[in-house]
């Protein structure tokens, strides 16, 4: 990558704080720190994140090593695949962008804000390229930071949307998983599952507590704590964002959009699955979706980047535990869905970042509204 390149690689973690204040009111700015002390590139190589991608691949190798005439057979597995069902797999799976962008522009229109489905895609998409390349999720936060930088938005509210998505997410990961679990194992839950499902329920309330919490105490206790009025003033933005963002009346259209979302995730596993043709496997789409929802949940540890050892492990032990598929079979197809979710996003969206004028601030056209009565739709 050359310096010009990686100049453009934008700011995304260090002096948030100092970021925001900076970007959020430009009238009120202080010094930006610049962007090669903040930079894609220089993230990559600091100690913490090379540990947080070197340690899991690590263990990985080691496990590899370890089971390596289990393993023997996966190569050749591999080989054996449908190119066909792992394209069709591949194809599923990016279908999701775009429902992802158009949800974002929704909540964005909630917020104040009315952008392309175009330019919400494509921003969401590099953002998925740095959560897949540096950990602590810090792609969120330069996700808001790229609308930003093309467009006189808040960033403190942008973030405020992306993080009411989170939260929508989560809830549907947690409940689409619960009933797939249920259909599946209804004739009787192995003890791991009931597990799986009694973190899934309180995942649930906590989110809803959650949020209660925030929308009935949240501004008392940012009062209440010796901060500075600038952070309040952040804070009211931030939950501007949150609670904006999601109507009542559009709540119905957001949880479809999210529902579909996590199927093509289920859809690509399926296909993925169906591409080796192992005589032995019968999960049917419930049992799929669960062992993908599964997964997806697993992402969202924020060690490594893009769950990094914690969702290969997860999802083989889920594979051969309690579906009792063997471990080389289940490798294979944990390879295979690990390759298009996580190994693709990589190349294409390095790719989408050299000739995408997005990283440079070219701008986009954003359109300010007035607060949309209780309707995001």
């Amino acid at each position: 990558m050359t310096d010009q390149q990686e100049h453009h690689l934008r700011p995304i973690g260090d002096s948030l704080g100092q970021e925001a204040d900076a970007l959020i009111n430009p009238e009120e700015a202080v010094e930006v720190p610049p962007p090669e002390q903040m930079s894609l590139m220089r993230r990559v190589r600091q100690p913490k994140t090379i540990l947080s991608i070197a340690v899991p691949l690590v263990i990985i190798v080691v496990a590899v090593l370890l089971n390596r005439d289990k393993l023997a057979e996966v190569p050749r597995d591999v080989g054996k695949a449908n190119l066909g069902l792992v394209g069709l797999a591949f194809a599923v799976y990016y279908l999701g962008f775009p429902l992802r962008g158009h949800r974002w522009t929704v909540l964005l229109k909630g917020a104040g804000y009315r952008i392309s489905t175009k330019d919400g895609t494509e921003i969401l998409f590099l953002s998925w390229l740095v959560n897949c390349v540096v950990p602590a999720k810090l792609g969120d936060v330069y996700r808001a930071y790229l609308l930003k930088l093309n467009s006189p938005v808040s960033l403190t509210k942008t973030l405020g949307t992306v993080f009411i998505e989170r939260i929508l997410d989560l809830f549907a990961i947690a409940i689409l998983g619960l009933a797939a679990g249920y259909i599946h194992f209804r004739n009787g839950l192995p003890g791991d599952v009931q597990v799986i499902f009694a973190f899934a329920v309180a995942l649930v309330v906590l989110l809803a507590l959650a949020l209660i919490g925030m929308r009935n105490f949240g501004r008392r206790l940012v009062e209440a704590l010796p901060l500075p009025h600038r952070a309040e003033e952040l804070y009211d933005r931030f939950e501007e964002g949150v609670f904006q963002s999601v109507g009542l009346r559009g709540l119905p259209w957001l949880g479809l959009l999210t529902g579909i979302i996590w199927l093509t995730e289920g859809f690509r596993l399926l296909f993925v699955i169906q591409a080796f043709g192992f005589a032995d496997i019968h999960l049917g789409i419930s049992g799929t979706l669960f062992v993908a929802l599964c997964g997806s949940l697993l992402t969202a540890v924020p060690l490594t980047p893009g769950g990094l050892g914690f969702v290969e492990a997860g999802a083989i032990g889920l594979l051969t535990t309690v579906f009792g598929i063997p471990f080389p079979e289940a490798s294979a197809i944990v390879l295979i869905d690990r390759a298009i979710s996580v190994f693709s996003i990589v190349v294409l969206g390095s790719v989408a970042y050299v000739i995408s004028s997005k990283p440079r601030g070219s701008g986009i056209k954003v359109e300010e509204i007035t607060r949309v009565s209780d309707s995001t739709g």
